[in-house]
């Protein structure tokens, strides 16, 4: 399925959110996931350095084949729309296999233990077993974090999140928190622009002392 998201609230995101909740149509079982052309985006187009040319040919283009959105405008007709009411949104997390497998936070313990067994096929003596890792004081068992990734599938080209992320990392080196030794950690930016931005705020230099350091740009930990 095509999602296009549109509505009141579609005029109060800015286009890195709405880039953000585009990229995640694997999570909600969709093809893909767009917002229209409007003001918001062409300004977007002038930020990033697009010329006055290209944006006006855009912009015509769009008006002319009734594709731009403007506020106070009929909505476009649809064969099927689903509101999304988002005070009813909770914290939900992906998995363990498929990122549409979607399960709130308050029910990954249980939903965990159950898709070893049914899902995983692990044999049920074995889901409490752990294993002693060679050469090392310590035993990893199911269920155990192993790889922490800011990758840049879905959100590492959004401003507010990875300048988020980057002030959560200087809390942590400030009080010198630091991942397991067992969990792998990276950080896979967006693009070059994520690196200088984080660099100019001082703020790469806290998720490199915390084990955060760029391993390159596009997609990464989670295919493999």
């Amino acid at each position: 399925k095509f999602v296009e998201f549109f509505g009141e609230g579609l005029d109060h995101l800015g286009l890195p959110d709405r880039a953000t909740i585009g990229n995640m149509a694997p999570e909600y079982g969709a093809t893909c996931g767009f917002f229209p052309v409007d003001k918001i985006a062409l300004d977007y187009l002038r930020l990033s350095g697009r010329d006055n040319h290209r944006i006006a040919l855009v912009e015509a283009y769009l008006k002319a084949q009734g594709m731009f959105h403007e506020p106070g405008k009929p909505d476009p007709v649809f064969t099927d729309t689903l509101e999304l009411d988002l005070s009813t949104v909770q914290p939900s997390m992906a998995g363990p296999k498929r990122p549409q497998d979607r399960v709130l936070l308050k029910d990954i313990t249980s939903s965990f233990k159950s898709d070893l067994t049914k899902g995983l096929g692990v044999p049920a003596a074995d889901v409490g077993l752990s294993v002693k890792v060679e050469g090392k004081n310590y035993e990893l068992t199911h269920g155990d974090v192993v790889i922490a990734a800011i990758t840049s599938c879905t959100n590492t080209s959004n401003p507010s999140v990875l300048v988020a992320a980057g002030l959560v990392a200087r809390k942590a080196h400030a009080k010198g928190l630091r991942p397991k030794p067992w969990v792998k950690t990276s950080l896979a930016p967006g693009s070059q622009v994520v690196t200088e931005y984080l660099d100019k705020s001082g703020l790469s230099k806290d998720l490199d002392a915390i084990g955060f350091q760029t391993v390159g740009y596009g997609c990464t930990t989670c295919i493999g």
